[in-house]
């Protein structure tokens, strides 16, 4: 290139790159192909990357498919700047390394740096495999750049023990280096070895940068590594790192991981640069710690200072909406990300969903998921999981079977969900089949598919087969011995209950509240007073379980069963909790059963005080004052019940017959066969009391039934 006409456009070319003045750029090129010096390859290619450079990679392509001789120069320029477009440019990238090997032009360091980084972004080990040996085979690696592309590459794919051969076996090693080794590290949860990597990088007297400082902090987000991590950021103080986002950031993120949210409230407040990464890390910190209205108010002030949330931040929020219930607060956030466009990202949806779904409002997430196309396996797991918290158990098993004609592939939630449903619904054989599902998805004992599968089969009273789920899961967690014992115990099996309660203490799994309502339960089933007492007193005195409503309710109806209704009434007076109604309800049931009149009119009246909309207590009551003949209250009850619109919720059961299920509803003439079984019924009512069967009657042979009772007063 010994022409000055060459020279002067040569070194234009290169002042225009440098500004990345695209427009005087083409100026440039137009007087090149008018002077007929488009020849020059030494022009081509400083056109080329003039092109890349200013991120006009069409013309860039145009200029490089029209070079006649290509020298390694030309594919550099355009394999480095496709390099640098993710996943759409590094397929390109590798397409024109494979026609450059096919031209017979030789790679050197700068082509492997864009091949290795192309490789990364498309975590195509193989392919990177096969041009880290010919980097050898051609004497490119000692290069700094290609080892550190090469390093990055592997790490990213996850293969770190590749990327610790290559890093050992670095003849030099640059700051990039050392942070990409961490960082691999840390991106797979190895913080020792993180740790390890960054110590031998002060040995080798390599000055910490912010790329090392924010790549460790991230690897020693866990509990575990707090003291360590503390240590680091004296250092970043020390060194004076503070002063990049990047670093603030990671402690922020690093303290809030490890639950010392203090901390991390401080580390935020002084970072004099806080940008949307900043406030994600502390309102994320703050949403998974259980502090979601401390979540929400930081929000609240993020937004008052101008700063724009990312997705992360988003989801966040959302969350911490999610846990408080705050469904108006979730409504503004919805509006929010709609105005910021993010309607269309995945996991923003999934958090709305499951937002709108733990706040009761499944009809908003239905909206939500039927807004995207093509839902997720994640949010179909969220709407699925929705239905079944809200007891919408056959929506949910409706969404579990649209999931499989569209052949979406379940995860472990979301057959443990859809197990739970069938718990619910008490369907033994969906359960079956979806016991069966699985086993053919792969899926084993582990929690939580051998938890839910206990549970199933225990509420629907296969203690069999609960049983054998049970015994072969290799780690039980206390929803699988609850479910165990909460099985035996409403089964008839309460001895049985009993002692896998004293097994679970052994294998050391410590009970909850949950384990002493079954506890309790089965204690009153079988009239075991004394025993009943002892574990009462036992949850506070060992294990240090404040007793709930449930528990009370336990011990009340486990005197009323034993006709201990005196110490019952004792027992309730000196509760030290707010139980409302619940206990005085069950003590008037228990009163009638044993015709203690005069304590039932007490529990009775308890609970007119108390305004009762339980239309059960004021017919129990009202078939008291009738057997106690006392008319005038009788009349009184029957004034109450209608001032304060009392009225009998209808009584519903159903069956689980072959693939179907039967509702039946007391006055309901819906169902398609009513008639067949009402006939049916008649002919076996007929036979029982041909059989000598008579109803039993609780208060008196005089005593009107309670349906005629509730006719009556309505």
């Amino acid at each position: 290139m010994t022409s000055p006409r060459y020279r002067s456009c040569f070194s234009e070319l290169v002042q225009c790159t440098k500004q990345k003045n695209l427009l005087r750029g083409r100026a440039v090129h137009a007087r090149i192909v008018k002077d007929g010096s488009a020849c020059c390859v030494y022009l081509s290619n400083s056109l080329v990357n003039l092109y890349v450079k200013c991120g006009d990679l069409f013309h860039a392509k145009r200029v490089f498919d029209n070079i006649q001789d290509k020298d390694v120069v030309s594919w550099n320029c355009l394999i480095n700047g496709y390099s640098q477009q993710g996943l759409t440019g590094s397929s390109l990238v590798m397409e024109l390394f494979q026609r450059m090997r096919a031209e017979n032009v030789l790679p050197n360091s700068h082509t492997f740096a864009g091949v290795f980084t192309a490789a990364s972004s498309l975590s195509d080990v193989l392919s990177g495999l096969q041009a880290h040996t010919l980097a050898i085979k051609t004497d490119s690696f000692g290069d700094v750049f290609v080892g550190s592309s090469l390093l990055n590459m592997y790490c990213k794919s996850g293969a770190m023990a590749e990327a610790r051969k290559v890093f050992d076996g670095m003849p030099e090693r640059n700051s990039v280096s050392w942070a990409t080794m961490i960082s691999g590290y840390a991106m797979q949860r190895s913080a020792v070895e993180a740790f390890e990597i960054f110590k031998l990088m002060r040995l080798k007297d390599e000055k910490e940068n912010e790329y090392a400082l924010s790549s460790i902090l991230s690897a020693l987000a866990d509990p575990e590594f707090l003291s360590t991590g503390s240590q680091i950021h004296c250092l970043t103080v020390k060194n004076g790192l503070l002063v990049f986002v990047s670093v603030g950031n990671a402690l922020v993120t690093m303290y809030a991981k490890c639950g010392s949210l203090d901390d991390a409230l401080k580390t935020f407040e002084l970072s004099g640069d806080k940008n949307s990464i900043t406030w994600s890390a502390i309102i994320t910190g703050y949403s998974q710690s259980g502090d979601s209205c401390k979540a929400l108010k930081l929000f609240s002030n993020m937004h008052l200072a101008g700063i724009i949330p990312s997705k992360f931040t988003l989801v966040g929020v959302l969350n911490a909406c999610s846990d408080t219930a705050a469904v108006g607060e979730g409504k503004q956030v919805h509006g929010y990300l709609l105005k910021l466009g993010y309607e269309s990202q995945v996991y923003i949806m999934t958090a709305l969903v499951d937002m709108y779904a733990k706040c009761g409002s499944t009809l908003d997430a239905r909206k939500g998921f039927d807004y995207l196309q093509e839902p997720d396996m994640v949010l179909w797991t969220s709407m699925i999981g929705g239905y079944v918290q809200n007891g919408e158990n056959e929506n949910a098993m409706n969404l579990y079977a649209r999931m499989r004609i569209d052949h979406i592939m379940p995860n472990e939630l979301t057959m443990a969900s859809i197990l739970k449903a069938c718990s619910c619904l008490a369907a033994l054989e969906q359960g079956k089949q979806i016991h069966a599902c699985t086993i053919k998805h792969g899926f084993g004992l582990e929690i939580p598919i051998g938890s839910a599968l206990s549970t199933m089969y225990a509420k629907c009273g296969s203690l069999e087969d609960g049983s054998i789920v049970f015994s072969r899961m290799p780690r039980r967690d206390i929803v699988s011995w609850n479910a165990m014992i909460s099985g035996l115990a409403q089964n008839g099996h309460g001895n049985e209950a009993l002692e896998l309660f004293e097994d679970m203490q052994l294998e050391g799994t410590e009970p909850d509240y949950v384990t002493f309502v079954n506890i309790l339960s089965a204690c009153s089933h079988m009239g075991l007073v004394k025993r009943g007492r002892a574990y009462f007193d036992m949850m506070s005195d060992k294990f240090g379980i404040v007793p709930r409503v449930e528990h009370y309710a336990c011990m009340v109806d486990m005197l009323g069963r034993a006709g201990k209704l005196d110490e019952a009434k004792e027992f309730i007076e000196s509760a030290t909790i707010d139980h409302g109604m619940c206990l005085w309800r069950i003590l008037l049931s228990a009163c009638r059963n044993f015709r203690n009149y005069e304590l039932g009119a007490y529990a009775g009246e308890k609970l007119m005080e108390l305004g009762s909309q339980e239309s059960s207590a004021y017919v129990l009551l009202s078939s008291i004052y009738i057997a106690l003949g006392r008319l005038e209250d009788v009349e009184r009850v029957r004034r109450m019940m209608r001032f304060r619109g009392v009225n009998k919720e209808p009584g519903c059961s159903w069956i689980e017959l072959k693939d179907g299920v039967h509702v039946f509803v007391v006055g309901d003439q819906m169902h398609p066969e009513i008639k067949m079984i009402r006939e049916e019924l008649r002919i076996l009512s007929k036979q029982i009391k041909d059989e000598g069967y008579h109803p039993p009657d609780s208060v008196s042979a005089n005593t009107c039934n309670d349906e005629e009772l509730v006719a009556a007063f309505t």
